[in-house]
């Protein structure tokens, strides 16, 4: 728990508890509603003009999880938005008005990506290949748009404008694409879109890692791994620069914000760097990896660059002390998470491109299975860095986070994130559960397919499904809706494929 300022309202903290828990749970299933769409279609794009039968089956599988995965997110994002209202009715009775247009785009988004996720996975086999492969090519489209519209509340409460303020205070003569295209919008939206890439691309090609490392050789399995995992590793080093570019711009238009996640204290050019560190109070730090001057340079390339610090204003207008640590340490862990991920980036473009071949080492395959979870981490991360050292300002420099806190009785809020934690941990289940039953469904296909030595779906991609010859390992004359596998493939992981 973060401790807060003395005179802080009882209700901040389990308002702040909940609110991070439920965002913490949602940001896990972001990745593959913002991402998916487009690996899956990269995928469905191969198989169609390559003729490839296993790269058809592979996008056929990832579309189920893309369903089932933006069917739990649509409740866990519900959740979110009840709780901006109900946990901080100061914040929208106020402010929302002015912002919450992001709102609504995301919610116009939320319903035209379900309308088309239906379609896309009722055309399987229904429509013919280009028809269906054309009307799935909004998908990615309306996943940014969802997207766009969160990044776009979120970066105006980072940097708001687009209003001004009467005699009471209250926001009017309101600028609809001001208050949307603020100067936080295009460093927040594109780091957040192509981290969304990265995450989901390392996930899903960690599923195959796996499977790789168990002695699954197959085509298969390279395939699953190789399209996810190369548009990951080439949007790494791509991510590194918009980071570095989202860092330079909190340090120009929120500089506390930016002192706090270098636990920076006072203003001063030479900043040290630290890799993690504790801030304390008084403004010392303890531990870490101190590199002198080295904040200056990140921030303006020179030594001479000042950088405030977090004692340049009142302690009611700055992060606490252990706040601060926590940004720092969240911004760090995400940047030595990143950093190894363009290592490993590095080492498979290496083998692809002058050995046109995979890594061989068992030792990259098992940093490839563990990328998907890291990702997520770093992901995370970030939002930690973002929220945390926001604080204590949830409208950045009009409006504080404890202003904008319920009324409701603490214990009432603290009741509520517990029966929170129940029902999240009965929904992720649940998401598990349905996973796994996939991926036994798929592993039943692909064994009967193997007993009668056929290949996937190299009948009718999109026809009517051909007929299994009749044997003892045939339960059924008719195969199961998402045809067979390639000769001596045992079965599928949850993510479309992981045959484990």
């Amino acid at each position: 728990m973060v401790p807060l300022l003395a005179d802080a309202p009882a209700q901040l903290l389990p308002a702040r508890e909940l609110m991070a828990f439920t965002l913490a749970c949602h940001i896990i299933l972001v990745p593959f509603g913002v991402a998916l769409p487009l690996i899956t279609l990269v995928m469905h794009r191969r198989g169609l003009r390559r003729n490839d039968p296993v790269a058809l089956l592979l996008a056929r599988r990832w579309s189920a999880v893309m369903a089932v995965q933006f069917a739990v997110g649509v409740v866990t994002g519900t959740v979110l938005s009840f709780e901006f209202g109900l946990l901080w009715p100061g914040l929208m009775g106020k402010w929302g008005g002015v912002f919450g247009i992001g709102f609504g785009v995301e919610a116009w988004a939320f319903f035209l990506e379900a309308v088309l996720i239906a379609i896309y996975l009722y055309g399987w086999r229904r429509l013919k290949p280009r028809t269906h492969f054309l009307l799935g090519l909004p998908l990615p489209a309306a996943a940014l748009l969802g997207a766009f519209g969160i990044l776009a509340a979120n970066s105006w409460m980072n940097t708001p404008q687009g209003f001004t303020l009467d005699a009471q205070g209250k926001p009017v003569n309101v600028q609809v694409w001001a208050a949307i295209f603020t100067p936080m919008f295009g460093p927040q939206f594109w780091h957040f879109v192509v981290a969304m890439l990265i995450t989901a691309g390392y996930t899903v090609a960690g599923v195959y890692a796996v499977g790789w490392l168990r002695g699954r050789r197959d085509r298969y399995h390279r395939l699953g791994f190789t399209v996810p995992f190369t548009l990951a590793a080439v949007f790494t080093p791509v991510q590194f620069l918009l980071g570095d570019s989202l860092a330079r711009s909190v340090f120009h238009k929120q500089p506390v914000k930016f002192a706090a996640t270098e636990i920076v204290w006072r203003t001063d050019t030479r900043v040290p760097e630290y890799i993690f560190g504790r801030l304390h109070p008084d403004g010392s730090v303890s531990g870490g990896i101190k590199i002198p001057q080295f904040d200056s340079i990140l921030a303006g390339f020179t030594t001479d660059t000042k950088v405030t610090g977090l004692s340049s204003v009142p302690a009611s207008d700055r992060p606490t002390a252990t706040q601060a640590t926590i940004a720092h340490w969240a911004f760090d862990l995400m940047v030595v998470i990143g950093s190894l991920l363009i290592l490993l980036a590095l080492w498979y473009g290496w083998c692809r491109l002058r050995r046109h071949r995979l890594p061989a080492s068992p030792w990259f395959f098992r940093g490839a299975a563990c990328a998907g979870v890291a990702s997520v981490v770093t992901v995370e991360c970030g939002w930690i860095t973002a929220e945390v050292g926001r604080q204590p300002w949830i409208v950045y420099g009009h409006m504080r986070t404890g202003e904008a806190v319920t009324a409701t009785r603490p214990a009432s809020l603290w009741i509520m994130l517990g029966l929170v934690v129940v029902v999240y941990l009965f929904i992720f289940g649940s998401l598990l559960t349905v996973l796994l039953k996939m991926r036994a469904g798929w592993r039943l296909a692909d064994g009967q397919a193997a007993d009668h030595g056929r290949e996937p779906e190299t009948d009718t991609p999109y026809g009517p499904r051909s007929r299994v010859p009749a044997g003892p390992a045939a339960t059924d004359d008719v195969p199961p809706p998402d045809g067979p596998a390639p000769p001596g493939d045992t079965g599928s992981g949850p993510a479309g494929g992981g045959r484990r």
